[in-house]
């Protein structure tokens, strides 16, 4: 996949439009990330919740939470969680996040 430029550095992705250097992940970068990958034109405060959430996980774990945590951290209900990542939790919410495809259930 074409790499995506954000702030004047040029951002690798993956075939499937995650990071290939998680390590580049920003804000800035999910907003991009939001509208091109995703189609969602704004991300809200529940959107941000959820991106936060899984970041800090990773960089805490080097992994994706399991979407049960998600849920019970932030208080964003699974059902809702589909309506702000309509490509689910697995692909979107966490490559909005800037981790890398996750292997398992998220």
């Amino acid at each position: 996949m074409s790499p995506v430029v954000c702030n004047g550095q040029s951002v690798e992705l993956s075939e499937e439009g995650f990071l290939v250097d998680p390590s580049l992940w920003n804000e800035e970068l999910a907003v991009l990330l939001a509208k091109a990958e995703e189609g969602l034109d704004q991300l809200t405060d529940d959107h941000w919740s959820v991106i936060r959430f899984i970041r800090g996980h990773f960089v805490a774990n080097n992994n994706a939470p399991m979407v049960r945590s998600i849920c019970k951290t932030t208080g964003v209900p699974l059902k809702r969680i589909y309506e702000l990542f309509p490509s689910g939790p697995a692909k979107g919410a966490c490559k909005l996040a800037g981790l890398p495809k996750p292997d398992g259930c998220v």
